[in-house]
């Protein structure tokens, strides 16, 4: 069942993300809203790392991402992102893709990562993702297939493969896929088991992986476990390795919006209270 935003928690949301612009459903204030979300609500998995359920009811989603300034992946990302789209008039319809990025080949993936088709009055279908983490949209993508399009970071472009289409960037002179999908709306019940296979599975790496992203027209800050890594625009790489779980809690403030107590430790296991 789609989701709607209730009026008061729309307008926490736009006040969480910045936006006191238009509120037309078109092409122009999607753009605006995507870029001022993905720069102000981080990706992140620390709730898993500490044990927790990740819920994926929109109470609960905009009580974490909103109220409590907190982020989280796309299960919880792009659902907010659509409950507000569609309380402002826009069609929304959720897919399942498979994540690629640095995956072999010849590895087959689970379909783990939710995107949004979303519809403009005036412009036709968009690509909204704002919760890839690492390799986040800046913008939205029109749905065309082959064009090289601009994102403010890495352009991005859609292949057709078969029945898929695969969302690519361009880092250098290499394209990569990001992820596949194919552009059909998915049942509410694929969803729920995508967010379980992502939060629960043993072999998901969000168990496994410490991960937070924030991702800004002009840079990027990306967080793997003990490496921060700030990708600007222009090409310059900035990186550090956090020395202690301390330093760790330092940075997640500085440079993704996120406050945790002092002497919190991020694992699942009690022996290993920071991941390596």
């Amino acid at each position: 069942m789609a989701t709607v935003l209730p009026p008061a928690d729309l307008e926490a949301y736009l006040a969480r993300i910045g936006h006191a612009g238009p509120r037309a459903p078109t092409a122009e204030v999607l753009t605006a809203i995507h870029v001022a979300h993905a720069a102000t609500i981080p990706f992140e998995n620390l709730d898993i790392l500490l044990g927790r359920t990740i819920a994926t009811g929109l109470p609960a989603i905009t009580r974490k991402l909103v109220h409590d300034r907190r982020g989280g992946y796309c299960f919880e990302q792009n659902a907010l992102l659509g409950a507000a789209l569609r309380a402002l008039g826009f069609t929304v319809a959720p897919f399942l893709g498979r994540v690629r990025w640095q995956v072999p080949a010849e590895v087959a993936t689970p379909l783990v990562h939710q995107v949004l088709l979303v519809g403009t009055a005036d412009a036709g279908p968009r690509l909204a993702d704002v919760g890839f983490g690492s390799m986040s949209l800046t913008r939205p993508l029109r749905l065309v297939e082959d064009e090289e399009q601009p994102s403010g970071l890495e352009p991005r472009r859609l292949v057709r493969r078969g029945p898929l289409l695969a969302h690519q960037a361009r880092l250098g002179g290499a394209w990569g896929d990001v992820y596949t999908f194919a552009p059909e709306p998915v049942a509410d019940v694929d969803l729920e088991l995508g967010n379980w296979y992502a939060c629960a599975h043993p072999d998901s790496a969000l168990r496994h992986q410490l991960r937070a992203s924030l991702t800004f027209p002009d840079r990027r800050h990306t967080l793997l476990n003990r490496d921060l890594t700030v990708r600007h625009a222009d090409g310059r790489v900035e990186r550090r390795v956090i020395a202690d779980a301390d330093e760790l809690l330092t940075v997640l403030a500085s440079h993704f919006g996120l406050h945790f107590p002092a002497g919190t430790r991020f694992a699942l296991r009690p022996d290993a209270p920071w991941p390596t």
